[in-house]
């Protein structure tokens, strides 16, 4: 089949940026020299299926429990390559809202044979980061409803070979150049997000197709605000808004937060590759060194790129148009030269109510965001909130706001516009990891000197440094990491969790990406006996620690909770926290804390150890940062030359602190999870089932390498769909327990 384009694995770092001291190596295969032999895990504020068992508003928000022994009091799920949603015995897991589920009472059942249309009335595809927001039994917002509430969902992308997201389209839809208008309108369509009414009656919960709090924005919905620095700057200003205060649409929705406020976050991640530039348009923007230019290389986007689906192609209406970044002969209000510059934020959205426009928050930067976690607000402190930008060398920052904490503001009588006064004034900061297990915050902002003398390239002003983020972490010398995924915080104690899911580019002899303390590993993993994945493959968890000025700490203690291994790799090299059998994983991606029992959930998007098991997601039991030890790695160099690094690993987990709780069918990731405020009902994401389909395929179920959730008996047709599905205990208690 056609090799698929991982667009998650961008890689636009070329800066000289330490990613820290020096270190390590080990040339260890998994199925030979690794046979030899991660974890604890931690918190969160944010309550912010070929389906089976197997063995192997004004209410008061309640205190999260303390981790206890009775936690995680269920059997671990093995590893697994079945076609189905595995949960542990005496839980039930159900799928409830898929790819083209009705958002309202007219459109018309989903037939899943690629004929379907509006879109924008019904779930989009590839479900992720994922919230819960209550309603009382007479529609009002509740944080303490338990039985109806909404989901509000991101809609990260589709499932597509070369161009074409092939399962939306009858035939699997046109691969060259041009596409068709009516294949590109379905899949602007299913980007974004929605928010759709949930409710559990007599022990079955299902979504209400006709509820009058369901919407959708996609990446094409009109009137989103741009706040914060950029706003109305020269940066942002394009065709569609000459003032530059506002843009269409967001896209390749990831992570999500949820706002101590009672508003929905939602993270643009890798959207740089839905645009395209024409060949020749670094020399229409005045050569290499001009600063549009140096800026767009920076993100991903070199002159002649092409697009991830050809949708400036569809034809000559404005909507395509868009797609099209080139420099054209006129002004920025003639063209969509600055597009770009309008994506790349965490966007907030009041979820309760449609009528509210979202907001592009600029201030906290713009990159390729994940989640968006909170610290725990204090009252006369400022706010914080920290963010992963997912890319191979990439950053790991934090915004304080201004503003200082007010208890009046958690029950606000206008949600949006009480985020506009915490997220449009603040400071953002890059983090820099020191070798000796602590860190400093570095403000990025015009005065900082080395910003102010960087060679690479001159801000402006603020909003140049907020949108061209990435190149102002470059200036002050920031750490590169190993993919900056999901963030959570820790309620019980206030650490930052970060899952670093994997970087290929991690390798002893770089220049640019050596192993360093906080990313320690490089070696090699056999996949089927004979595909080797070098770098990190594996991925680990990072915590971190503020100082005693907590939110507004510029430093912080470190260490890594937990390293992703296989159970038999070396354990002196590769399995670091020695992993058991029963919660071996690779490549973390999202994570969430639950409010209601303190568990952590870790979800994986794996593509190294899926030869022996689909995608998962675990429990773990958080520790504190410093609960474990130093470890020395050595390696050797090309040269002969030795490297050395220091790294700190959290306390081995135990299979009592560390479990996994779930497998997914085929070629699918895992990702989102939110739950009920009494822990009794989780709902989590399955993303892409059957991705690694051939579009060849398209006409013969059989060769399609997912059939769920259809064959777990949800809707209609075989074709794969993203679906969210809730999990209960049989018995009625809390998840994990």
């Amino acid at each position: 089949m056609t090799q698929k384009i991982d667009f998650n694995d961008e890689n636009s770092n070329t800066s000289n940026n330490p990613s820290f001291d020096s270190v390590l190596q080990a040339r260890l295969s998994r199925r030979g020299v690794l046979r030899g032999s991660v974890g604890s895990v931690g918190t969160v504020m944010l309550a912010s299926v070929g389906l089976s068992a197997c063995g192997g508003s004004d209410d008061a928000v309640a205190a999260p429990a303390a981790p206890s022994s009775t936690l995680l009091g269920f059997t671990a799920v093995s590893k697994s390559l079945t076609d189905a949603v595995l949960v542990p015995a005496g839980y039930t897991a159900s799928a409830i809202y898929a790819l083209g589920d009705p958002l309202t009472g007219s459109t018309a059942a989903y037939k899943n044979d690629g004929t379907d249309t509006d879109y924008e009335n019904r779930a989009g595809d590839h479900h992720d980061g994922m919230e819960w927001f209550g309603l009382d039994a007479s529609g009002k917002p509740s944080l303490t409803a338990t039985d109806r509430g909404l989901l509000a969902v991101n809609h990260e992308a589709t499932t597509d070979e070369k161009l074409s997201s092939f399962f939306l389209h009858a035939n699997g839809g046109t691969s060259t150049l041009p596409r068709p208008a009516a294949e590109v309108d379905k899949e602007t369509a299913i980007h974004g997000i929605s928010v759709v009414e949930v409710k559990n009656t007599s022990s079955k919960w299902a979504t209400v197709p006709s509820s009058a709090f369901n919407f959708r924005l996609t990446c094409l919905s009109e009137g989103i605000q741009l706040n914060g620095p950029a706003r109305g700057n020269a940066l942002m200003v394009t065709k569609h808004s000459t003032d530059g205060t506002k843009t269409r649409g967001t896209l390749n929705n990831c992570g999500t937060g949820k706002t101590p406020w009672g508003t929905f976050l939602t993270g643009e991640e890798n959207w740089a590759g839905y645009f395209t530039r024409s060949a020749t348009d670094d020399t229409t923007r005045g050569g290499a060194t001009a600063k549009s230019v140096v800026a767009l290389k920076r993100y991903g986007r070199n002159a002649g790129s092409g697009s991830r689906h050809g949708w400036e192609t569809g034809g000559s209406d404005d909507k395509y148009a868009r797609w099209d970044i080139s420099q054209g002969t006129g002004t920025a209000t003639d063209d969509y030269r600055n597009e770009l510059n309008t994506f790349g934020y965490i966007v907030e959205i009041d979820a309760y109510d449609k009528t509210k426009t979202a907001r592009k928050r600029t201030a906290l930067g713009r990159f390729a965001h994940e989640s968006a976690a909170f610290g725990k607000p204090v009252v006369g402190q400022p706010l914080a909130v920290y963010m992963g930008d997912d890319s191979r060398g990439e950053y790991i920052y934090k915004f304080v706001s201004t503003k200082t904490w007010a208890t009046a503001d958690a029950n606000p009588a206008d949600r949006i516009t009480t985020g506009d006064t915490y997220l449009d004034a603040g400071k953002l900061y890059v983090a820099k990891f020191n070798s000796d297990g602590t860190g400093s915050w570095i403000e990025l902002i015009t005065t900082n000197a080395a910003i102010a003398g960087f060679a690479a390239y001159t801000f402006a002003d603020q909003a140049d440094v907020v949108v061209n983020a990435r190149l102002a972490a470059d200036a002050v010398g920031a750490t590169k990491m190993d993919r900056p995924e999901w963030c959570s915080t820790n309620v019980a104690n206030g650490e930052i969790y970060f899952t670093l899911t994997n970087n290929s580019n991690r390798a002893i002899n770089s220049a640019t990406m050596p192993p360093d303390s906080a990313n320690p590993r490089v070696y090699s993993d056999v996949k089927n006996g004979s595909s080797t994945q070098n770098g990190n493959p594996n991925g680990h968890v990072l915590r971190m620690k503020e100082g005693a000025a907590g939110n507004a700490a510029t430093s912080f203690s470190w260490d890594v909770y937990v390293f992703g291994a296989e159970s038999s790799a070396a354990p002196g090299t590769v399995n670091l926290s020695s992993l058991t059998d029963d919660q071996d994983f690779s490549s973390p991606d999202g994570l969430v804390f639950s409010p209601a029992t303190g568990i952590m959930w870790i979800q994986t998007d794996d593509g190294a150890y899926t030869d022996v098991t689909n995608c998962m997601m675990l429990a773990a039991l958080p520790g504190t940062v410093g609960d474990g030890a130093k470890k020395t790695l050595s390696y050797t160099k090309t040269d002969g030359s030795t490297l050395t690094v220091d790294t700190y690993v959290g306390k081995a987990p135990g299979d009592d602190k560390l479990k996994r709780f779930l497998v997914g069918p085929s070629g699918c990731e895992i990702t989102g999870l939110c739950e009920t405020p009494d822990g009794k009902a989780i709902f989590v994401n399955i993303q892409h089932p059957g991705e690694t389909t051939a579009m060849a395929n398209i006409a013969d179920p059989t060769k399609y390498t997912s059939q769920w959730p259809s064959n777990a008996g949800y809707g209609a047709g075989k074709r794969p769909r993203s679906a969210t599905i809730v999990i209960t205990k049989n018995d009625g208690g809390k998840i994990g327990t």
